[in-house]
């Protein structure tokens, strides 16, 4: 009844919600092997305190998708997750898949994608952070998990992570012999291929290789002939693992990957008129619903992005009670930008008129990371301390020319013959460079007094970081320049936190930390003045449970978070008669409020039968800040790309069919409509999405072959709504927005030895 009243969803999703909720729920544990015969849940692993801790014995919120999880919704990149954790938000960067839009619980940044500017969610790959949010859409090799722990992680995961972190854990060698080989085909003219091999342990040497590809066409066809269609992938990338493990106490890991992430734009229609705007070209359409085909093809080429890394682990325990690690990576990122997503619906037909504004970008970085870490246990108090280095290097340029011409009337257009830079559009537009280190001292103890019979747990941490950061914006409007901004600062961000067990499978807790996002200057402005850190501090309390002999698990978490100094961005379109967007980025005085309740509980009536469900609830509330292309007119802002209520619920059911084995998957996605820009007030549709799988295992091949087959879609149902919607300055002829993926299916096959 309570949550009924407090969190109103749109009433069609909430009935279809409340009966998921009665027999379904996603899986964030699926059933251990040890524990399939009595039905019990498995423990679910994290990692937030830099060891290994069952989630239900740890003070945070957070989301564990596993190897199954994954396969069963088909996440194949970042870019996969829009759907699954409802507190989790993934979006492109506008129309554009080559960057990604990262955000947990309303801390999302809406252009993160620049040199001299950080994302708000730490994403981090075995331990190595990944510095820009170019790249993040690679596909991934052969992860074991996917933890999402939200809430700031300040205190031990350090500055860019006020919203949370995202840590992805990928399958060490195993040191035996191993063939893991799959192959499927999909809709779009789709296809994809998987290799993963182990070999069998040499001299204490293990080594493991993944390979991967995956292809799809475009979703909406672009008319002009030659031309890349809109919403296409094309990834492949390769990982090679060496585990030496010399003696039983020291080890270290050696990986090296590889990728290619190549994707064209969505493409971003046209949904309304404004009456009172001029007439359209008679070429140009509205499209209310989503489109098979744009009305006006344009020159389209593939973003591709281009990324390699190295990283050594290594790993000592001199005792039982004392473990020291080091995390040593250097990673360098190419990548490219083409969108012409926007084609003809930005700006006002003029009869012969240039138009199709092609934007065009490239990105290169290069960061080196260096952690050391020691963990161990004194008495009844276990610790971590360690210390932390990265520096990185990028610079980027952008061209903005159009790609078309009217005729007088209208009824044609033709492609300019060439992007040849000219007078009024030079190339580069704009060009930046930026440098950035970070140095870091951190720690964090639980203390487990025995007087209480090991249930109550008290911990506090804290991080001091040191930050700087320059750069140089070389060309504005195509015009050398010689702006130059500076960023230097020190900051502690403490963490404490209480957990006390109520009963041997029922626990409370509660906790406050800091974390805060660098400060940098905004690449796309034309002042490129510098702006100062943002800042969050979060109370959260919870419980933490589990009954019916393990069958079923409930956690509850409430949140407060107080925002301070929020970097606000504020555009203008052809300001001094340039071809491209221009933003300013402030810091917002005052303080905003962001708010939450997040539920997640599992189920497992039967054995084989695993329900879940999770939902989180997000309201907010932030200070006005000053529009600097309006005289500094105060102006309310919002979160982005957060929906008051989102809900996910899944059913997973496994059974034995002689030595085979049936796995069937289903999960469904609800979500309220958001805003998609900080500055406008316009919301996104509400979303409704499902997802499939249906697959065979253990089928014989041979005596050392076992196959698998399974079936699965994602959008199962072919629901279509928009994802982002505008109506603001760029709109010069009505709402244009872009929607969601239409239905794709695909048949795989995968062959184990």
């Amino acid at each position: 009844m309570y949550l009924s009243r407090l969190l109103p969803i749109r009433r069609h999703a909430l009935l279809s919600g409340v009966a998921l909720l009665a027999v379904s729920a996603i899986a964030p544990a699926a059933l251990a092997a040890e524990d399939a015969d009595e039905g019990m849940l498995s423990e679910v692993i994290v990692t937030a305190e830099k060891r290994e801790t069952n989630l239900q014995k740890t003070p945070v919120a957070a989301s564990v998708l596993g190897a199954e999880q994954l396969a069963d919704r088909r996440i194949q990149s970042l870019a996969d997750l829009t759907t699954g954790i409802p507190s989790l938000r993934v979006a492109p960067f506008f129309s554009r898949t080559s960057a990604l839009t990262v955000g947990i619980r309303g801390i999302v940044p809406f252009d993160a994608n620049q040199p001299s500017r950080d994302a708000g969610v730490g994403v981090y790959i075995d331990g190595v952070y990944l510095g820009r949010s170019q790249g993040l859409g690679a596909t991934l090799y052969d992860i074991e998990r996917i933890e999402v722990l939200k809430g700031p992680q300040g205190a031990l995961f350090g500055r860019n992570s006020t919203g949370g972190a995202v840590s992805i854990v990928s399958r060490k060698p195993s040191g035996e012999l191993g063939l893991r080989q799959s192959f499927g085909v999909r809709n779009f003219g789709g296809y994809s291929a998987e290799t993963h091999l182990d070999l069998p342990e040499w001299n204490n040497l293990a080594v493991k290789i993944d390979g991967v590809v995956s292809r799809r066409d475009g979703t909406t066809d672009n008319p002009m002939e030659g031309q890349s269609d809109f919403n296409a992938i094309d990834r492949s990338g390769i990982h090679v693992g060496v585990l030496w493990s010399p003696t039983d106490d020291f080890e270290a890991r050696l990986d090296f990957d590889e990728a290619y992430d190549g994707t064209t734009p969505y493409y971003v229609q046209l949904l309304s008129k404004t009456p009172t705007s001029p007439a359209l070209a008679p070429l140009v359409k509205v499209q209310s619903d989503r489109a098979r085909v744009a009305d006006i093809g344009v020159p389209q080429q593939d973003s591709v992005g281009r990324t390699q890394g190295w990283a050594l682990h290594l790993s000592w325990s001199p005792s039982e009670d004392l473990e020291v690690r080091t995390i040593s990576a250097y990673r360098r990122l190419k990548q490219s930008q083409y969108d012409n997503g926007i084609g003809a619906h930005a700006g006002v037909f003029v009869p012969n008129g240039q138009f199709a504004r092609y934007s065009i970008a490239s990105l290169r970085q290069d960061q080196v990371s260096h952690e050391i870490q020691a963990l161990g246990t004194l008495g009844e108090l276990t610790y971590v301390v360690g210390a932390y280095y990265y520096n990185e290097e990028g610079d980027d340029d952008a061209w903005t020319p159009n790609t078309l011409q009217w005729n007088a009337t209208g009824t044609a257009a033709t492609r300019l013959p060439s992007l040849i830079a000219g007078a009024r559009w030079p190339f580069p537009d704009r060009a930046s460079t930026a440098r950035a280190t970070s140095t870091a001292l951190f720690g964090q103890a639980t203390w487990i007094p025995s007087a209480l019979d090991g249930r109550l747990r008290l911990t506090a941490g804290g991080r001091f970081t040191r930050d700087e950061k320059s750069g140089n914006l070389t060309r504005v409007n195509g015009a050398v320049t010689a702006l130059a901004f500076t960023f230097d600062d020190e900051r502690f961000d403490p963490s404490v936190s209480a957990l006390f067990d109520l009963t041997e499978t029922t626990s409370v807790y509660a906790k406050w930390g800091t974390a805060y996002r660098a400060g940098g200057a905004n690449s796309r402005s034309v002042s490129y003045r510098a702006f100062g850190p943002e800042e969050v501090a979060t109370t959260e309390a919870g419980v933490k449970s589990e009954f019916w002999d393990r069958r079923a698990r409930l956690n509850i978490a409430a949140f407060s978070t107080r925002y301070t100094d929020i970097q606000i961005d504020f555009s203008a379109v052809n300001l001094n008669n340039s071809n491209r967007g221009t933003l300013e980025t402030v810091n917002a005085p005052g303080e905003g409020r962001i708010a939450g309740l997040e539920v997640d509980f599992t189920i497992a009536p039967v054995t084989g039968l695993t329900l879940a469900a999770n939902y989180a609830f997000t309201t907010s509330r932030l200070p006005v800040a000053a529009n600097p292309f309006a005289g500094g007119r105060l102006q309310t802002v919002y979160i982005v790309y957060t929906p008051k209520n989102a809900l996910s619920a899944s059913i997973d059911y496994v059974r034995p069919i002689g030595d085979m084995t049936l796995r069937a998957h289903l999960d469904a996605n609800f979500a309220d409509g958001y805003r998609g820009s900080s500055g406008e007030a316009t919301f996104s549709d509400y979303s409704t999405v499902w997802n499939g799988r249906l697959a065979l295992t253990d089928i014989r091949v041979t005596d050392s072959v076992r196959m698998e087959a399974s079936l699965w879609s994602r959008n199962l149902f072919d629901n279509a709504y928009v994802f982002y919607r505008s109506a603001g300055a760029a709109a010069a002829q009505g709402v244009f927005g872009m929607f969601n993926e239409p239905r794709t299916y695909g048949l795989d096959l995968t062959f184990r030895y």
